[in-house]
Formats: C-alpha cells, sequence, structure tokens
C-alpha cells in the first residue's frame, strides 16, 4: 500500500499548489474592493478545498497535531471533524456557486431576475448559514471518533490508520444517514436543476447572437466562459461525491473498511480540490492576464499563436 500512498501525497501537493494560488488571488481581488460575488464564493471554495486536503485521512494537519505532542484521540477528533465540516460545507457552497450564476445569467424577463441586485448582500448570510449548520451538525463526529485500539474487543471501525469510529446506536446511525442523505440529495437536486436552466439560457443566447455576432465573439463571452466552467465543476463535483457517499454510505451500513476501499475514498476525494482550480485557473482571464505577465515566453508564444 506504500506506493498508493505515496500517489495519494503526490496528488494532495499538487491539489494544494493551485489551490493556494486561487485563495492569494481572490483574496487580493476582494481587499482590492474589484470583487464580484462569484469571487466571494469562489475564494471561500478555494479554502475549502484547502482545508479538505490537508484534514484528509493521515496527512499534514494530523502530522502537525502529533508533532505538538498532541493525544491521538484529540488528533483524531480535530482533523475527522475538520474534514466532515469541509466536505458538507464543499456540496453546499458548490450549489450556492450554481444558483448564484443562474442568477447572474438569467434574462431581464425571468422571475429570477429581481435577485440580480441583492445577491452579493444575501451571499454574506448564506455563509454564516451555511458554516453555522455545517459546524454544529458535524459536531456530533467529536463523540464517535476516537484513536485505534482494538476493532474486535470494542467492535470499533477503523477509518484511518490510527483513527476509528465507535458503534452508533442503530436509531442514531439511521437518523444522521436520513438527514445527510436528504440534505446532499436537495443540494444535489438544485445543482441539477440550476445547470439545466444555464444550459437553457446558454443555448437560447447563442441561437440570438448567431444572428448578429461572430462565433469568435461567441466564445469570448465572459458569461458563457464563466457558466461553463461552473457547469463543469458541478458536474464533475457531483460524480466525485456519490463515488464518495456510496462508499461511505456501504461502509457504514456494514461497519467495515478495508484497506483498499480506504484509498480508493481518499483519492475520490482528493480528485474534486485537486481538478476544480485547475478548471478555474484556465478559464478566469484575469489569471491567464496575471500569468502571462509572469512569464513572457508563454506570453510571446501565444501571441505567435
Amino acid at each position: 500500500m506504500s506506493s498508493f500512498e505515496n500517489v495519494l501525497y503526490i496528488q494532495a501537493g499538487l491539489g494544494l499548489l493551485p489551490n493556494m494560488f486561487l485563495l492569494f488571488f481572490y483574496t487580493f481581488i476582494i481587499l482590492g474592493h474589484r470583487s464580484k460575488p462569484m469571487d466571494l464564493i469562489s475564494c471561500q471554495l478555494t479554502f475549502i478545498h484547502i482545508m479538505m486536503i490537508l484534514s484528509e485521512g493521515d496527512n499534514l494537519l494530523a502530522n502537525i497535531l502529533k508533532s505538538l505532542k498532541f493525544g491521538n484521540g484529540i488528533k483524531c477528533k480535530t482533523t475527522f471533524y475538520i474534514n466532515r465540516v469541509m466536505r458538507g460545507l464543499s456540496i453546499c457552497i458548490t450549489c450556492l456557486l450554481s444558483v448564484s450564476q443562474a442568477i447572474t445569467i438569467s434574462p431581464s424577463t425571468s422571475l429570477l431576475a429581481k435577485f440580480k441586485s441583492k445577491v452579493k448582500k444575501h451571499i454574506i448570510y448564506a455563509f454564516f448559514y451555511l458554516w453555522s449548520f455545517n459546524l454544529s451538525f458535524s459536531s456530533r463526529w467529536i463523540f464517535f471518533v476516537a484513536g485505534f485500539t482494538n476493532v474486535s474487543e470494542n467492535h470499533q471501525m477503523k477509518v484511518t490508520k490510527s483513527c476509528s469510529l465507535f458503534p452508533m446506536n442503530y436509531i442514531i446511525r439511521g437518523l444522521f444517514l436520513t438527514v445527510t442523505m436528504s440534505r446532499d440529495i436537495c443540494l444535489v437536486g438544485v445543482m441539477l436543476i440550476t445547470s439545466t436552466y444555464m444550459v437553457i439560457i446558454l443555448c437560447r443566447h447563442q441561437r440570438q447572437c448567431k444572428h448578429l455576432h461572430s462565433i469568435s465573439y461567441l466564445r469570448a463571452s465572459p458569461e458563457k466562459r464563466a457558466t461553463q466552467t461552473i457547469l463543469l465543476l458541478v458536474v464533475f463535483f457531483v460524480v466525485m461525491y456519490w463515488l464518495d457517499f456510496i462508499i461511505s454510505f456501504t461502509s457504514t451500513l456494514f461497519w467495515m473498511y478495508d484497506p483498499v476501499i480506504l484509498t480508493v475514498q481518499q483519492f475520490v476525494m482528493y480528485a474534486y480540490p485537486t481538478i476544480a482550480p485547475l478548471v478555474q485557473i484556465s478559464s478566469d482571464k484575469r489569471i491567464i492576464h496575471i500569468l502571462k505577465k509572469f512569464t513572457p515566453s508563454a506570453s510571446r508564444f501565444s501571441k505567435k499563436g
């Protein structure tokens, strides 16, 4: 399993670098008072991705807590709690990103148009609600996560090399699973609805513009490019999230985590935070402009092309 672990560490490193770059970029834009509502959401999502990568499994955050001489129990509770909060926030903020973009590109005649001027104000309230809900809802893991001792004696389920879950009462486990599934199904449903709406708007806009503009103009449309990026992120997120959910659900249901399954789940969890920032960087003209300034050779090459 050491080779798989090395792959996971490489994947985590590849995910951290672009996310750190995006976090600095969005922070600079927001502090410079030139931000859009999408920048606020993207900054939150980038921070969540960083924390997800750092807290997944026996990773950097676990090693930091270990070096600070924290006990194995405290280390497990802290990393597991943070990771679960970030995973919940990831689906919530991605859904918020999809809804906000749908409002942004909606035509003036639509019902969503009246929310355009209120998006930025309501996003702050949405952040407060989503963080409060996920911080409180995930607090249950503090009571059920512990340092790994002996599975056969305590009926613990090993979830990392050094951490495990205590068994829950069937009623409590069923209640938490029901609430989690209801939240996820609802949010994914909203994402699919808003994504379908955005596709319809884009197709309609493209048909109208074909009579007035060239194809090159259509490709350069900032709204279209931003919407396509969000659609790609939403589709990829939904696929990765439900793969992870299926693994977690079946493992919890049968109260057993195979080491290979654990590795696969970590790979799936790293996939979205690793790919998402690369998609955002490659599709944001502001970032491309900055990168070209620091890479003159790339700029000359693009001009020749």
